[in-house]
């Protein structure tokens, strides 16, 4: 359930501002309650009922994300309220107390890893000057890296954290071939056909699917070679498109006169061996 992330049977009603209880109308199987901000703001309002133990009483002061009647509190509810970091620690704590149970002892940072990739999207609230659509789920670093390629004064995209299941973290993955091989193949392959889409091969699972070197260990020395291979061979590239016009050679002599009177009598001469027999006041106006 805390994998999924489905909702609770049961679940607690957690306040959403910090406040003061206040009781209000009774319905015929429900009864309302609102909370009060200090700072006096909006009451927010619930509608809870009746068959449900209500935790808090008339008066009582409340934090945001108190549990307001027993049970277990939904998660989609800790993400809205509280945020990612609360959500994480809540997920961690109860995943470890079902292993406790079963006599299990396992690290933290296994979880943390799962959880991680169950935040990986984000839903996008305002598509600014992007491409981004509202209402669109894609994964938080593509979103930043959008944002990071927009040119000053331009707007960003904004995007609010959301919840997945690890099955629908897993067929969502940005590496088509993971979510290949895990369920709904066909689909998955289609739909990356259709789309054009590119495996860049930086996870774990698509790299030994392929048969290469995972990201880690020595694969990631391999790893870093290749992206300084690359930097080198951008770096390289780029010096010679700058330099490319100056390779072209003249069609005629008067065009190469012509070429070397722009560059200046340093130019003309250069490493010339006659040039440098004739003096450095040799100049072009002597070749006349």
């Amino acid at each position: 359930e805390l994998f999924e992330a489905r909702k609770p049977k049961d679940n607690a009603i957690i306040a959403k501002v910090s406040g003061r209880v206040q009781f209000l109308k009774d319905y015929k199987a429900k009864r309302k309650i609102a909370i009060v901000p200090d700072d006096g703001g909006e009451p927010v309002e619930y509608l809870v009922p009746k068959s449900k133990v209500i935790d808090v009483q008339e008066g009582d002061f409340v934090k945001r994300g108190d549990n307001l009647i027993g049970g277990s509190p939904d998660p989609h509810d800790i993400l809205e309220v509280l945020g990612i970091e609360a959500l994480a620690e809540y997920l961690v704590s109860e995943i470890q107390e079902v292993y406790r149970l079963q006599g299990v002892k396992i690290n933290d940072k296994h979880i943390e890893t799962i959880v991680r990739q169950m935040l990986q999207k984000v839903e996008i609230t305002n598509g600014g000057d992007t491409t981004l659509l509202p209402g669109e789920q894609v994964d938080a670093e593509e979103m930043h890296d959008i944002n990071a390629k927009l040119p000053d004064g331009q707007m960003p995209a904004e995007g609010k954290p959301v919840l997945l299941g690890i099955t629908k973290a897993s067929l969502q993955t940005r590496s088509f071939i993971s979510a290949a091989s895990f369920q709904e193949t066909t689909r998955v392959l289609t739909e990356a056909a259709v789309q054009g889409k590119k495996d860049t091969l930086i996870g774990l699972k698509e790299n030994v699917i392929v048969g290469r070197l995972i990201p880690a260990g020595t694969g990631a020395g391999m790893n870093r070679m290749r992206v300084t291979a690359n930097s080198r061979d951008a770096a390289l590239r780029a010096s010679l498109r700058s330099i490319e016009s100056h390779l072209i050679a003249p069609q005629s002599a008067a065009e190469e006169r012509e070429y070397e009177l722009k560059q200046g009598p340093e130019a003309a001469i250069g490493d010339d061996p006659l040039g440098k027999v004739q003096g450095e006041d040799f100049t072009t106006q002597d070749l006349d």
